[in-house]
């Protein structure tokens, strides 16, 4: 599921109504993990695709993408313990 994740972020990052309902009512700091994860592994794709095969960029980001999916689940978690 991450690569196939990892394929969107071929497009250029941006926000639209239906991402905007679906960020209402989570919490700040989740919403501010999200789009840092998608403005870098965005700019992370394209500048991979320069020297690499499509493959192992899309590997790459996806890798890259199960280390921001941890560090918001570690928010949601810090927020509960509180």
């Amino acid at each position: 599921m991450l690569v196939e994740a990892a394929w969107h972020y071929r497009h250029r990052s941006r926000v639209d109504q239906r991402l905007v309902r679906r960020r209402q009512g989570q919490s700040p700091e989740v919403v501010a993990v999200a789009v840092k994860a998608q403005h870098r592994l965005t700019k992370r794709f394209w500048r991979l695709r320069e020297r690499k095969h499509m493959n192992k960029a899309v590997t790459a980001v996806a890798r890259e993408l199960s280390g921001f999916i941890w560090a918001a689940l570690n928010v949601v978690a810090q927020t509960r313990e509180v």
